[in-house]
């Protein structure tokens, strides 16, 4: 499964501003409720409901906020840096710097943790998070992720 397949380019934020996990998430939601008309306070809500369960903050700087919403017949993906990075409640206490967001069919279990799977296999990859973090704007984070696309 590639990352690509299921993430638009505009859903590719280069400079998250926010300063807590609400406001990045918000943030992070934002191009994607417009990409698939999805209703803005539904996913928000969703996504808060499962950090909730646990923080989505894996550590080494990564956030992998995810949920499951009714209404939807595809993986929806969504990408988020924050240049200064912010406290996302990480297992290891560090500041989170790369997000990606995502959003599966209720019913897709086997599809949301597949690509859950593949997005944390090349995220313990040293090099493309150092390449991910340095990168300029939305067209280099993008060729960046094609590029792991191919390897992976």
């Amino acid at each position: 499964m590639k990352i690509l397949d299921n993430l638009k380019k505009e859903a590719i934020l280069d400079d998250l501003k926010s300063q807590d996990k609400k406001g990045i998430i918000e943030e992070l939601v934002t191009p994607i409720a417009s990409i698939a008309s999805i209703n803005y306070e539904d996913i928000v809500r969703v996504l808060l409901e499962r950090e909730r369960l646990g923080s989505t903050g894996i550590g080494n700087g990564i956030g992998i906020p995810h949920g499951k919403l009714k209404g939807i017949d595809s993986l929806i993906l969504g990408f988020g840096l924050s240049r200064k990075g912010i406290d996302f409640e990480s297992m290891d206490g560090q500041p989170t710097h790369i997000f990606f967001l995502l959003i599966s069919p209720e019913n897709s279990a086997g599809l949301h943790l597949k690509l859950l799977a593949q997005i944390s296999k090349i995220l313990k990859v040293d090099s493309f998070r150092e390449k991910l973090i340095q990168a300029s704007n939305t067209d280099e984070i993008y060729d960046i992720i094609r590029n792991v696309d191919e390897e992976f």
